[in-house]
């Protein structure tokens, strides 16, 4: 589903991220882990289209995809939930919702009742604020918000990050359902190593940009990632 070759990418002048291959097989969920500043959100917002990549390229679903525009990778079926549970806080949770959901007619409507069904919570928060729901709303939200757009790979950056065990429970089956039902495919930034190998069907552990370790996902991995991480 998407493949990355050689990918060297950063800010201005200065390159974060160097030479970095991986691939998110169909329907499979890869996670990409590493300590603060490792280069894992660069990593993902040059999938995105948000930073240009320097060398190499960026396959997505059979067609190289490195110098089109985020916009154009998003109607390609890649749907992004950036750190911070991000959402429009002055606007209630329907309407975060509704606003996606216009812009794709029928099929918008039928998305956004089955993100809902996923996330059934945030069905009794609907006419709050956004800006009102606890962090782990905000982040069901945000994850809602992207399932309506009706995409083949979720890239998701900390998806449990500053959220409460239940609600990260609750998103871990969600991801889980909609791989298996939706055939969707996810590409995962996680600092939380055991819960990121607990869903993972392969891992790459990131330090100064490159990618040190590769392996198989499952609870047996994790020392190995742990290793690799202290590197």
């Amino acid at each position: 589903m998407l493949q990355l070759e050689s990918v060297t990418t950063g800010y201005g002048r200065v390159s974060v991220v160097f030479d970095v291959c991986l691939t998110v097989p169909d329907g499979k969920l890869v996670a990409v882990l590493g300590n603060n500043g490792a280069g894992k959100t660069t990593l993902l917002r040059a999938v995105m289209g948000l930073l240009p990549v320097r060398t190499g390229s960026v396959v997505f679903d059979g067609a190289d995809i490195t110098k089109l525009s985020t916009n154009k990778r998003v109607r390609r079926g890649i749907a992004y939930v950036p750190q911070g549970q991000q959402s429009f806080g002055q606007l209630t949770a329907r309407e975060n919702l509704v606003l996606i959901a216009e812009r794709h007619g029928q099929a918008g409507a039928r998305r956004m009742s089955e993100a809902l069904d996923l996330f059934p919570a945030l069905g009794g928060l609907l006419t709050r604020r956004a800006g009102l729901l606890s962090g782990g709303q905000r982040q069901q939200l945000a994850i809602a918000r992207a399932l309506i757009t009706g995409p083949k790979l979720m890239v998701l950056d900390e998806p449990t990050e500053g959220i409460q065990p239940n609600v990260v429970a609750e998103i871990q089956a969600a991801i889980s359902t909609m791989m298996s039902g939706a055939g969707i495919s996810v590409l995962m930034v996680e600092q939380h190593v055991g819960y990121a190998l607990e869903m993972a069907d392969s891992f790459a552990v990131l330090a100064s940009g490159r990618v040190m370790s590769t392996g198989a996902g499952g609870a047996a991995a994790v020392s190995q990632a742990r290793e690799a991480m202290a590197l």
